[in-house]
């Protein structure tokens, strides 16, 4: 940790270190789609995605770690979302499960233009909206999908997670680790994680043929 200048910076060096479709939601998770990690980016430079309420301009969430797996068809494209908050206080918790609480209102995912025309990672140089699925050609103008469903992992400090993990229920869309597992070099390795990751999916409330 002392190499880092906050819990924040941690966060960013570790999750760049994921790969492009979250551990534990492999195709053996039955979960189909294009995924592309949207934040944390390869640099801190340029756009990248974040998501937002209809019509707002300026109210923007923009996660630690960010997923997306875009779905449908050119012409009805939607994204399902895995997203990641590390939160250092119980209140900063509080405040970033306000921002996913259910709601009445849709939630939208942005894929700046710049970030559909980077290549997928560092040693794919494919255009990300080529791996999308749902762009035809080149784009001109952001693109804006309807999230169709939302799961989201938190990551608290021990003894903050030790408290919940003794008195609180988890919503459907929600998961929690301790941080030390976050931030662990080999934390994309990690069985428990990729266990926990692989019940994050649309398909987890069905049953598969055994």
């Amino acid at each position: 940790m002392l190499e880092y200048r906050s819990l924040d910076a941690l966060v960013r060096s570790r999750l760049r270190g994921w790969p492009q479709r979250p551990p534990g939601l492999g195709p053996s998770a039955g979960e189909p789609g294009s995924w592309l990690r949207g934040r944390p980016a390869e640099s801190s430079a340029g756009a990248h995605p974040f998501l937002k309420l209809p019509g707002s301009l300026r109210l923007r969430t923009l996660p630690d770690g960010l997923w997306l797996n875009f779905g449908g068809t050119p012409q009805e494209p939607f994204a399902d979302i895995f997203a990641i908050e590390a939160c250092g206080t119980l209140t900063n918790m509080l405040d970033k499960r306000a921002r996913f609480a259910p709601s009445t209102n849709s939630l939208l995912a942005v894929c700046p233009v710049p970030w559909l025309l980077g290549p997928a990672s560092a040693g794919d140089p494919t255009p990300r909206w080529r791996c999308t699925g749902v762009l035809r050609g080149e784009p001109a103008q952001p693109l804006v999908l309807p999230v169709r469903d939302v799961r989201v992992m938190y990551a608290l400090k021990t003894r903050h997670y030790n408290g919940l993990l003794q008195s609180h229920v988890a919503l459907p869309h929600e998961y929690f680790v301790p941080m030390d597992t976050l931030v662990a070099k080999d934390a994309p390795e990690d069985p428990r994680l990729q266990a926990l990751v692989a019940r994050a999916t649309a398909t987890a409330h069905f049953l598969t043929e055994g």
